[in-house]
Protein backbone atom coordinates (compact mmCIF):
# COMPACT_ATOMS: atom_id res chain seq x y z
CA UNK A 1 0.00 0.00 0.00
CA UNK A 2 1.21 3.62 -0.84
CA UNK A 3 1.78 6.43 1.65
CA UNK A 4 -0.64 8.96 2.66
CA UNK A 5 0.06 12.02 4.40
CA UNK A 6 -2.60 13.01 6.39
CA UNK A 7 -3.42 16.28 8.03
CA UNK A 8 -4.78 15.92 11.89
CA UNK A 9 -6.44 19.48 13.45
CA UNK A 10 -7.41 19.30 16.78
CA UNK A 11 -9.04 22.43 17.86
CA UNK A 12 -9.08 22.46 21.29
CA UNK A 13 -5.60 20.88 21.37
CA UNK A 14 -6.99 17.48 23.23
CA UNK A 15 -6.52 14.20 20.92
CA UNK A 16 -10.06 12.86 22.85
CA UNK A 17 -11.67 16.20 21.44
CA UNK A 18 -13.16 17.41 18.15
CA UNK A 19 -10.50 16.85 15.76
CA UNK A 20 -10.85 16.89 12.25
CA UNK A 21 -8.78 14.82 9.55
CA UNK A 22 -8.03 15.45 5.52
CA UNK A 23 -5.65 13.29 3.14
CA UNK A 24 -3.81 15.31 0.51
CA UNK A 25 -5.67 15.29 -2.71
CA UNK A 26 -8.84 14.03 -1.38
CA UNK A 27 -11.89 15.65 -1.71
CA UNK A 28 -13.47 14.38 1.54
CA UNK A 29 -13.25 15.66 5.49
CA UNK A 30 -13.43 13.52 8.72
CA UNK A 31 -14.65 15.27 11.50
CA UNK A 32 -14.88 13.30 14.89
CA UNK A 33 -15.75 14.02 18.79
CA UNK A 34 -17.40 12.68 22.02
CA UNK A 35 -21.42 12.92 22.65
CA UNK A 36 -20.01 15.38 25.27
CA UNK A 37 -19.27 18.33 22.68
CA UNK A 38 -22.17 17.44 19.99
CA UNK A 39 -22.75 21.13 19.89
CA UNK A 40 -19.16 22.34 18.80
CA UNK A 41 -19.20 19.46 16.37
CA UNK A 42 -22.62 21.20 15.39
CA UNK A 43 -21.63 24.39 14.84
CA UNK A 44 -18.49 22.98 12.57
CA UNK A 45 -20.11 24.74 8.77
CA UNK A 46 -18.67 21.44 7.02
CA UNK A 47 -21.39 19.20 7.97
CA UNK A 48 -24.12 21.43 6.38
CA UNK A 49 -23.31 19.06 3.44
CA UNK A 50 -24.04 15.84 2.47
CA UNK A 51 -21.99 13.00 4.07
CA UNK A 52 -22.26 9.80 6.02
CA UNK A 53 -21.68 9.13 9.63
CA UNK A 54 -20.86 6.38 12.20
CA UNK A 55 -22.26 7.07 16.07
CA UNK A 56 -20.49 4.71 18.47
CA UNK A 57 -21.16 3.52 22.16
CA UNK A 58 -22.07 -0.18 23.53
CA UNK A 59 -24.83 -2.09 22.87
CA UNK A 60 -26.32 -2.10 26.80
CA UNK A 61 -27.68 -6.04 26.39
CA UNK A 62 -24.42 -7.34 25.56
CA UNK A 63 -21.38 -5.09 26.66
CA UNK A 64 -20.40 -5.48 22.97
CA UNK A 65 -18.93 -2.43 21.07
CA UNK A 66 -21.65 -0.93 18.93
CA UNK A 67 -22.20 0.88 16.12
CA UNK A 68 -24.92 2.79 14.03
CA UNK A 69 -24.42 4.12 10.61
CA UNK A 70 -26.25 6.43 8.53
CA UNK A 71 -26.42 8.96 6.00
CA UNK A 72 -27.73 12.72 5.03
CA UNK A 73 -28.26 15.40 2.81
CA UNK A 74 -27.58 17.53 5.74
CA UNK A 75 -25.46 15.62 8.06
CA UNK A 76 -25.68 18.11 10.78
CA UNK A 77 -29.58 18.06 10.86
CA UNK A 78 -29.16 14.29 11.09
CA UNK A 79 -27.03 14.21 14.09
CA UNK A 80 -29.43 16.48 15.90
CA UNK A 81 -31.82 13.73 15.57
CA UNK A 82 -29.58 11.32 17.30
CA UNK A 83 -29.60 13.69 20.60
CA UNK A 84 -32.49 10.89 22.23
CA UNK A 85 -30.69 7.97 21.23
CA UNK A 86 -28.78 6.85 24.55
CA UNK A 87 -26.45 4.17 22.77
CA UNK A 88 -23.87 6.31 21.14
CA UNK A 89 -21.29 7.91 23.52
CA UNK A 90 -18.97 9.36 20.22
CA UNK A 91 -19.48 10.06 16.35
CA UNK A 92 -17.09 10.06 13.14
CA UNK A 93 -18.47 12.50 10.02
CA UNK A 94 -17.39 12.45 6.50
CA UNK A 95 -18.28 14.57 4.22
CA UNK A 96 -17.03 16.12 0.87
CA UNK A 97 -15.32 19.27 0.07
CA UNK A 98 -17.04 19.67 -3.29
CA UNK A 99 -20.01 19.43 -3.71
CA UNK A 100 -20.63 15.87 -5.89
CA UNK A 101 -21.96 13.82 -3.23
CA UNK A 102 -25.36 13.48 -4.51
CA UNK A 103 -28.06 11.39 -2.34
CA UNK A 104 -27.30 8.17 -4.31
CA UNK A 105 -23.54 8.39 -3.79
CA UNK A 106 -23.94 8.51 0.39
CA UNK A 107 -26.85 6.14 0.06
CA UNK A 108 -24.31 3.42 -1.62
CA UNK A 109 -21.48 4.67 0.83
CA UNK A 110 -23.87 3.81 3.95
CA UNK A 111 -24.58 0.20 2.51
CA UNK A 112 -20.95 -0.24 2.05
CA UNK A 113 -19.90 0.66 5.32
CA UNK A 114 -22.97 -1.59 6.80
CA UNK A 115 -21.69 -4.40 4.84
CA UNK A 116 -17.57 -4.11 5.78
CA UNK A 117 -18.74 -3.54 9.15
CA UNK A 118 -21.34 -6.56 9.81
CA UNK A 119 -18.62 -8.96 7.65
CA UNK A 120 -15.73 -7.28 9.95
CA UNK A 121 -17.45 -7.87 13.13
CA UNK A 122 -15.43 -5.79 15.57
CA UNK A 123 -18.38 -4.12 16.21
CA UNK A 124 -22.33 -4.78 16.66
CA UNK A 125 -23.89 -2.87 14.13
CA UNK A 126 -27.56 -1.65 15.24
CA UNK A 127 -28.81 -0.73 11.92
CA UNK A 128 -31.85 -2.62 10.93
CA UNK A 129 -31.02 -2.84 7.52
CA UNK A 130 -28.26 -1.36 5.09
CA UNK A 131 -30.33 1.01 2.24
CA UNK A 132 -27.54 0.93 -0.59
CA UNK A 133 -27.82 2.20 -3.64
CA UNK A 134 -26.70 1.45 -7.36
CA UNK A 135 -24.76 3.32 -9.22
CA UNK A 136 -23.14 3.32 -12.49
CA UNK A 137 -19.44 2.03 -13.14
CA UNK A 138 -17.86 5.25 -12.94
CA UNK A 139 -19.60 6.71 -9.93
CA UNK A 140 -18.85 2.98 -8.25
CA UNK A 141 -15.67 2.91 -8.70
CA UNK A 142 -15.59 6.80 -7.16
CA UNK A 143 -16.96 5.64 -4.17
CA UNK A 144 -15.15 2.64 -3.62
CA UNK A 145 -12.01 4.95 -3.90
CA UNK A 146 -13.63 7.52 -1.23
CA UNK A 147 -14.73 4.27 1.44
CA UNK A 148 -11.10 3.44 0.75
CA UNK A 149 -10.29 6.98 2.13
CA UNK A 150 -12.65 6.31 5.13
CA UNK A 151 -10.95 2.90 6.04
CA UNK A 152 -7.59 4.16 5.99
CA UNK A 153 -9.07 7.66 8.55
CA UNK A 154 -10.72 5.85 11.04
CA UNK A 155 -7.94 4.28 12.92
CA UNK A 156 -6.11 7.24 13.07
CA UNK A 157 -9.40 9.07 14.67
CA UNK A 158 -9.99 6.17 17.57
CA UNK A 159 -11.88 3.35 15.58
CA UNK A 160 -11.05 0.66 14.11
CA UNK A 161 -14.72 -0.58 12.93
CA UNK A 162 -12.96 -1.43 9.61
CA UNK A 163 -9.62 -2.60 10.58
CA UNK A 164 -9.77 -5.89 9.00
CA UNK A 165 -9.09 -8.69 11.56
CA UNK A 166 -6.79 -10.43 10.14
CA UNK A 167 -4.91 -8.30 7.20
CA UNK A 168 -4.27 -10.48 3.81
CA UNK A 169 -0.68 -8.92 3.37
CA UNK A 170 0.16 -8.94 7.23
CA UNK A 171 -1.16 -12.92 7.36
CA UNK A 172 1.86 -13.52 4.49
CA UNK A 173 4.85 -11.87 5.82
CA UNK A 174 3.77 -13.15 9.55
CA UNK A 175 5.22 -16.08 10.97
CA UNK A 176 2.42 -18.90 11.29
CA UNK A 177 2.25 -20.52 15.20
CA UNK A 178 0.26 -23.64 16.38
CA UNK A 179 -0.42 -24.51 19.97
CA UNK A 180 -1.93 -27.74 20.43
CA UNK A 181 -3.60 -29.35 23.80
CA UNK A 182 -5.57 -32.58 24.53
CA UNK A 183 -6.12 -33.08 20.88
CA UNK A 184 -7.08 -29.88 20.04
CA UNK A 185 -4.76 -27.88 17.51
CA UNK A 186 -5.15 -24.44 16.60
CA UNK A 187 -2.88 -21.65 14.86
CA UNK A 188 -2.44 -18.07 14.72
CA UNK A 189 -0.52 -15.07 14.49
CA UNK A 190 1.11 -12.16 16.24
CA UNK A 191 -1.01 -9.00 15.20
CA UNK A 192 0.05 -5.08 15.78
CA UNK A 193 -3.34 -5.70 18.45
CA UNK A 194 -2.51 -8.85 19.92
CA UNK A 195 -2.56 -12.20 18.52
CA UNK A 196 -5.66 -13.73 16.34
CA UNK A 197 -6.20 -17.55 16.16
CA UNK A 198 -7.20 -18.77 12.24
CA UNK A 199 -10.51 -20.14 11.25
CA UNK A 200 -10.91 -23.89 11.29
CA UNK A 201 -8.72 -23.89 14.74
CA UNK A 202 -9.45 -26.18 17.52
CA UNK A 203 -10.32 -25.87 20.96
CA UNK A 204 -11.49 -28.20 24.37
CA UNK A 205 -14.61 -28.63 24.48
CA UNK A 206 -14.75 -28.38 28.49
CA UNK A 207 -12.66 -25.85 30.77
CA UNK A 208 -10.14 -27.45 33.46
CA UNK A 209 -11.83 -28.15 36.81
CA UNK A 210 -9.09 -25.33 38.31
CA UNK A 211 -10.52 -22.65 35.42
CA UNK A 212 -13.68 -22.41 37.73
CA UNK A 213 -11.53 -20.54 40.40
CA UNK A 214 -9.31 -17.96 38.74
CA UNK A 215 -10.64 -17.17 35.06
CA UNK A 216 -13.92 -16.54 35.07
CA UNK A 217 -13.55 -14.12 32.67
CA UNK A 218 -11.61 -17.01 30.39
CA UNK A 219 -14.83 -19.12 30.88
CA UNK A 220 -17.31 -16.50 29.92
CA UNK A 221 -15.78 -15.15 26.86
CA UNK A 222 -15.59 -19.11 26.40
CA UNK A 223 -19.49 -18.98 26.78
CA UNK A 224 -20.09 -15.63 24.37
CA UNK A 225 -17.86 -17.16 21.75
CA UNK A 226 -20.13 -20.24 21.54
CA UNK A 227 -23.76 -18.22 21.60
CA UNK A 228 -22.28 -15.71 19.06
CA UNK A 229 -20.93 -18.60 16.97
CA UNK A 230 -17.53 -18.30 17.23
CA UNK A 231 -16.66 -21.15 18.56
CA UNK A 232 -19.05 -24.70 17.16
CA UNK A 233 -18.88 -28.26 18.75
CA UNK A 234 -17.69 -30.61 16.42
CA UNK A 235 -17.31 -33.90 17.64
CA UNK A 236 -15.23 -33.81 20.78
CA UNK A 237 -13.94 -30.31 20.09
CA UNK A 238 -14.93 -26.90 19.91
CA UNK A 239 -13.83 -24.91 15.91
CA UNK A 240 -13.56 -21.66 15.35
CA UNK A 241 -15.91 -20.11 12.75
CA UNK A 242 -13.71 -17.42 11.79
CA UNK A 243 -10.75 -15.40 12.42
CA UNK A 244 -10.46 -14.32 16.02
CA UNK A 245 -8.58 -11.81 17.55
CA UNK A 246 -7.45 -11.79 20.92
CA UNK A 247 -5.43 -8.94 22.72
CA UNK A 248 -2.36 -11.27 23.65
CA UNK A 249 -1.10 -14.86 22.96
CA UNK A 250 -1.95 -16.18 26.49
CA UNK A 251 -5.77 -15.15 25.94
CA UNK A 252 -5.71 -16.99 23.33
CA UNK A 253 -3.90 -19.87 24.51
CA UNK A 254 -6.52 -19.74 27.86
CA UNK A 255 -9.61 -19.83 25.80
CA UNK A 256 -8.02 -22.80 23.69
CA UNK A 257 -7.39 -24.31 26.83
CA UNK A 258 -10.66 -23.62 28.80
CA UNK A 259 -8.24 -22.58 31.65
CA UNK A 260 -4.73 -20.21 32.44
CA UNK A 261 -2.20 -20.61 29.96
CA UNK A 262 1.14 -19.34 28.88
CA UNK A 263 1.12 -18.00 25.07
CA UNK A 264 4.51 -17.48 24.93
CA UNK A 265 5.14 -21.57 25.76
CA UNK A 266 1.29 -22.74 24.37
CA UNK A 267 2.42 -21.30 20.83
CA UNK A 268 5.49 -22.82 18.97
CA UNK A 269 6.62 -22.43 14.79
CA UNK A 270 7.00 -25.59 12.48
CA UNK A 271 10.32 -26.29 14.03
CA UNK A 272 9.06 -26.57 17.69
CA UNK A 273 10.06 -23.55 18.81
CA UNK A 274 8.01 -20.89 21.62
CA UNK A 275 7.17 -18.13 20.77
CA UNK A 276 8.66 -17.24 23.86
CA UNK A 277 12.44 -18.38 22.07
CA UNK A 278 11.42 -16.93 18.66
CA UNK A 279 11.14 -13.36 20.40
CA UNK A 280 13.76 -13.41 22.10
CA UNK A 281 15.80 -13.81 19.18
CA UNK A 282 14.46 -11.63 16.74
Amino acid sequence: MAGVTIKLFLPKGDAQSLRTAELVNWTGKALAGPRSQLDDLLAREELVKSGVYILLGVDPDTGKQAAYIGEAEVVRDRLKQHRDKELWVHAITFVSKDENLTKSHIRYLEGRLIEEAVNIARFKVMNGQSSGSKLPESDREGMESFLGRIVQLLPVLGCDLLTPILDAVAAGARLRLTGRIKGATAQGQRTSKGFVVFTGSEAVTGPRPSAQNYVSNILKMRDEFKRDGVLVAEGDRLRFTRDTEFSSPSMAAAVISGGHANGLTFWRDKDGRELKEIESTT
